[in-house]
């Protein structure tokens, strides 16, 4: 193993203590449901060549999303390094720069949060629509 993936490893263990201290459940779970929705919706365009969306949504339930907030904690940032560091190891190219963007909400089916995506060539972070709204 490589010293930049064992950072890597180490930094993305921190990153689910952290989720599992504030949400109180394995955050594996809504990583696993982020990283599904980019492989269900990845596409073979070319011999050797997938395309995944690049646009992600995550809603999560107003308590967490707030206590994250709180803390000043960067999920959206962390999510995106996340599901960028997924897409290389599956050899996924973005039709556009990769953005999670993470928002509260008070209807989430699970009661904990809900993952949408969508393709869009232009994006930037501070002011994507919500690719569930669709």
């Amino acid at each position: 193993m490589s010293a930049l993936t064992a950072l890597e490893q180490a930094l993305e263990d921190r990153w689910e203590a952290l989720w599992a201290r504030l949400l109180d459940k394995e955050p594996v779970e809504l990583l696993d449901a982020l990283r599904e929705e980019c492989d269900s919706n990845a596409l073979v365009c070319a011999e050797g060549r997938k395309m995944a969306p690049n646009v992600y949504a995550v809603e999560l339930d107003r308590a967490v999303h707030d206590e994250l907030a709180r803390r000043g904690s960067r999920v959206d940032q962390a999510l995106t390094d996340s599901l960028a560091r997924h897409g290389e190891q599956r050899g996924y190219t973005w039709p556009g720069p990769l953005t999670v963007h993470v928002t509260r909400s008070s209807h989430v089916p699970n009661g904990r949060y809900r993952v949408a995506s969508a393709v869009m060539s232009h994006v930037s972070a501070d002011g994507i629509p919500d690719p569930g709204s669709g």
